[in-house]
């Protein structure tokens, strides 16, 4: 070999080696926590393999995606000691500036809608909305409930729901019309006062089972299923009446998630105090199946074509990966240490 090419391969094969040790991120990522690692995964869903991972803050537990699939978000929860959103940039798979969220300590559910992260902040007994494009917080609300822990908002914002899992309720919040004000006798408003106020918000404290932790909104938004942990039961609410329409005894104890397949037509809860990932049918409330994933489970994503559906095994460190029309375990994702909150990001 000629000393050029000796020189040549020394100052090329480092650069190679670099490119290859940074994937570039699909089209479409699952991402996964490793509370542990305090690391976010990127994983290819065609593959099944880690591409990525970046770090993320103390005690991460949940993680939501920007509607863009370009940013994601991490709540750092440490049962209110900490009060920090970890931001990642997806395709360049690096940390962000994180969010101070201020005195809004214990930050825990996350949904992406109407362009910010909407979130609960337990220790304050609050929910909040945060602006990337201001990059501030722009929004908070009181729910007066006791560790208010997973969020949901309607997609023309008028709707919220979280549950309280100390207080053992649900709080559905909506959007009232703006209040005109009137000046007095009939006098002029006083010169630079606006015509009329913003929105109010209206609260329905809703009382369901003991340690109402995880639930969902059916894919119509009629139902909303709530898994209570500490009773084992599910609590279904016509969301139309806003009260407690069935309670389902389904032997769930521990309850950690609970999710609508995308067709509506079954329910996935997990649990932490189990092996097992309960498989009920929407219409019937019926249990289909018990499916033994290892010693508990904890975070369940979707895969929104609606063929797979994945489930954070955090006392066994991995996902596993479960076929929607089998109901069986196809596969396992080793995404780090005690694997937690799950997500999906498309990148447009």
């Amino acid at each position: 070999m000629s000393t050029a090419l000796k020189l040549f391969l020394i100052a090329t094969v480092p650069f190679a080696c670099s490119i290859l040790s940074t994937q570039i991120a699909p089209n479409a990522s699952l991402l996964a926590l490793s509370k542990r690692d305090h690391t976010l995964a990127i994983v290819d869903p065609s593959t099944l393999k880690v591409v990525g991972k970046v770090p993320v803050g103390e005690d991460p537990h949940e993680v939501i995606a920007s509607s863009d699939g370009r940013t994601a978000y991490v709540s750092n929860y440490g049962f209110g000691t900490y009060n920090t959103l970890a931001a990642i940039d997806l395709v360049g798979q690096k940390a962000l500036t994180p969010v101070d969220l201020g005195p809004l300590r214990g930050p825990h559910g996350l949904v992406f809608v109407g362009g910010k992260v909407w979130f609960t902040a337990e220790a304050a007994k609050a929910i909040g909305s945060y602006d990337p494009t201001s990059k501030k917080v722009d929004w908070i609300l009181g729910t007066g409930q006791n560790r208010t822990h997973m969020i949901y908002v309607a997609d023309d914002l008028k709707r919220i729901i979280t549950t309280n899992v100390s207080s053992g309720t649900v709080s559905l919040i909506e959007k009232t019309m703006p209040q005109t004000m009137t000046p007095p006798s009939g006098a002029p408003a006083p010169p630079g006062r606006p015509p009329a106020r913003g929105p109010d918000w209206d609260q329905t404290v809703i009382r369901v089972g003991i340690g109402s932790e995880g639930f969902d909104v059916s894919p119509d938004g009629k139902e909303i299923w709530v898994a209570n942990a500490q009773d084992g039961t599910i609590s279904i609410i016509d969301a139309a009446t806003k009260k407690v329409s069935e309670t389902l005894n389904a032997n769930v104890a521990g309850a950690n998630r609970l999710k609508f397949t995308p067709d509506g037509h079954m329910v996935f809860v997990s649990s932490l105090h189990s092996g097992g990932v309960a498989v009920i049918d929407a219409a019937s409330h019926k249990e289909i199946k018990r499916i033994n994933v290892g010693h508990g489970a904890a975070g369940i994503q979707m895969q929104p074509d609606g063929t797979r559906v994945f489930v954070a095994c955090s006392p066994d460190n991995y996902v596993v990966v479960i076929d929607l029309k089998s109901l069986e375990i196809t596969n396992r994702i080793d995404v780090g240490l005690e694997p937690d909150g799950l997500a999906w990001a498309v990148t447009q």
